[in-house]
């Protein structure tokens, strides 16, 4: 396996990266977190501008026709910079599923309008209490045709600003199905969640809420083939924002130790410093391996369930070792919220816990190796 960039993959760093540390200035940043949105317009616009919101599109959507593998560099160089943009959510969990499953109708409705930075798309996946792949939300059956969808999910990604989301919901017969919901639509509740890392979420209650016959994604009951779809490409792209996240946090932090004086030294040259230095390098290149392997397999539509558990289980675990020593060798100056630090400890555990965390990744690849050995 060669997890090295591909020249496309490469030329997605090169322009991102550009972008990112162009934009991010610290008075952008601090406009940002004072408008309490959690939501640069201005850098998604410039986004959209170079066309990298469109990198999962395909060309007659506006898009570049490219997939999962460059979207995920994207997410590593986000999770560098720590961007208040949510890419995950618009890409990964919007226009990824609608690319690949969408009706050419809905195709046309959904995507040029995220290419060019109009619209956020996002999908609903959480509920309280139960897995992802099946869901407690009910779709009925409408008299005049289409559905009737009732229940609630919560940590919904972006959720208060998209104009769409998809939303898996339980069909008669035990059967599930994904539709596409207007969030401002009658019968649709959006309510606003604080989240740890200031990222915007919502939970969305559906009480009777028309849905038309043709916004379902894929075939009716073939909600089951979409969610396994996307359920290991929305961990990969955690794992890879989480990737971004730690190099960000080592850079840092090796800056910091090197340019921190005691006793006339450089608090780098102090063994214990540099033992936990070394001990957080190595668990982000491992954050960073599994994540590129985890992204590798998906892109080339291998098996990859093992490995995103994999991945997932050192995003959770390794990634919060990374942060934590990161304050730890910061001392005091690692909570002053003027220092940047903050940013990537927040984004670590947001990523940490969204769609489970390293226990869950365990739990799960116990089952794959229990599997196995039948």
């Amino acid at each position: 396996m060669d997890f090295s960039l591909t020249e496309e993959q490469a030329a997605v760093v090169e322009a991102s990266a550009k972008l990112f540390d162009g934009h991010l200035t610290d008075e952008r940043r601090g406009a940002v977190e004072a408008a309490g949105d959690g939501f640069d317009r201005e850098l998604w616009a410039a986004l959209a501008g170079a066309n990298l919101l469109g990198l999962a599109v395909g060309e007659d959507s506006g898009g570049s026709g490219f997939g999962f593998g460059e979207v995920a560099v994207l997410l590593e160089e986000a999770g560098r910079v720590a961007a208040p943009v949510p890419l995950w959510a618009a890409l990964v969990l919007g226009a990824l599923p609608v690319e690949r499953f969408g009706s050419a109708a809905l195709r046309a409705r959904l995507l040029p309008p995220l290419v060019s930075g109009e619209v956020v798309l996002t999908a609903a996946l959480v509920e309280v209490g139960t897995d992802p792949a099946h869901p407690a939300t009910t779709a009925s059956p409408a008299a005049g045709g289409g559905w009737i969808l009732d229940g609630s999910k919560i940590c919904v990604p972006a959720g208060t600003i998209a104009g769409a989301v998809l939303v898996p919901a339980r069909v008669a017969g035990g059967g599930v199905a994904v539709f596409v919901v207007d969030p401002g639509a009658s019968g649709v509740t959006v309510t606003a969640l604080a989240t740890t890392s200031g990222d915007p979420e919502a939970r969305l209650d559906f009480s009777e809420v028309a849905v038309g016959p043709d916004d379902v994604l894929g075939e009716l009951e073939g909600g089951a083939e979409v969610l396994s779809w996307l359920l290991p490409r929305a961990t990969a792209g955690l794992c890879s924002l989480m990737a971004g996240t730690c190099q960000a946090a080592i850079a840092l932090t090796a800056q910091y130790a090197l340019s921190r004086h005691q006793f006339d030294r450089s608090i780098a040259t102090f063994q214990a410093v540099g033992q936990r230095a070394a001990d957080a390098y190595v668990d982000a290149e491992a954050v960073g391996l599994t994540s590129r392997q985890a992204m590798w397999r998906l892109a080339n539509e291998l098996p990859a369930d093992e490995h995103v558990a994999i991945a997932k289980f050192w995003a959770a675990e390794g990634g919060q070792r990374v942060v934590h020593a990161a304050q730890h060798i910061h001392g005091g100056v690692g909570v002053d919220r003027s220092y940047p630090l903050h940013r990537y400890f927040l984004a670590a555990k947001q990523i940490e816990l969204t769609l489970g965390g390293a226990t869950a990744s365990l739990l799960q690849l116990g089952a794959i190796m229990a599997n196995e050995t039948i």
